[in-house]
């Protein structure tokens, strides 16, 4: 890892709602304890089993938390956006990752030890909140899908995903182009589903003009439509 890549103020910016909570002696010891570290696409970040000893905040690009299934099949749990943190509830849980995450695209995360946080959440209930405050949030996150991927059916999902994507990582200049390119595999893989049938529904909603395709890139044509399919299951 090297060390401080990024400014104090830029790393400042960048984690400002943990920031705005410490006091100066807080914020001056967390500012000698962060790493920046650079991932190129599709490296991993961690591997389930590991112990953890970091809270990343993702800086910028875009990272896939994952968990291998039956099979060898891997299942989508997150995808992180800047400025977000992950990497972190297995520590607090006192347990090794049950999930792992790689780069969709070149990264840099900002790792912090978990020491360091753990001492800080120690002196301060307001760190303390916010943590609870983030875990509730994703484990709402959790319930939904999980309840999404269970029962919608094929179409659903996937127009489900798509929706997902464009509220996380938005739209390029033409307000139509997803600003992220997954594989077709990862793709499925978010929707819970065969890379085979994310393939065939893709082909069918492009047929049907709610997308249009070119490579990964994949514009969004008839929202509405998407969100009444996502709706109905």
């Amino acid at each position: 890892m090297v060390k401080k890549e990024l400014t104090d103020k830029e790393i400042i910016e960048y984690i400002s709602d943990v920031w705005q909570v410490l006091d100066e002696g807080q914020k001056d010891f967390l500012n000698h304890q962060f790493t920046i570290q650079r991932y190129k696409k599709n490296e991993t970040i961690y591997c389930e089993e590991e112990t953890p000893e970091y809270m990343m905040c993702l800086l910028s690009g875009k990272v896939k938390i994952y968990k291998d299934g039956v099979g060898g099949r891997s299942q989508i749990i997150r995808m992180i956006k800047p400025v977000e943190y992950f990497g972190y509830r297995a520590y607090f849980a006192q347990e090794n990752y049950v999930t792992a995450a790689a780069a969709v695209e070149p990264s840099v995360i900002c790792m912090i030890p978990m020491t360091a946080i753990t001492r800080l959440v120690s002196e301060n209930n307001r760190l303390a909140m916010f943590f609870i405050r983030q875990l509730s949030i994703d484990l709402g996150v959790a319930d939904a899908r999980t309840v999404n991927l269970t029962q919608k059916h094929i179409r659903g999902r996937l127009a489900e995903s798509l929706l997902f994507l464009k509220d996380s990582y938005g739209l390029e200049e033409d307000q139509s182009t997803l600003s992220i390119y997954l594989s077709r595999e990862d793709l499925a893989n978010l929707s819970n589903m065969t890379t085979s049938n994310a393939i065939r529904t893709l082909s069918n909603f492009a047929n049907e003009k709610l997308i249009a395709i070119d490579g990964r890139k994949i514009k969004l044509i008839d929202e509405e439509k998407l969100k009444k399919i996502s709706k109905i299951g």
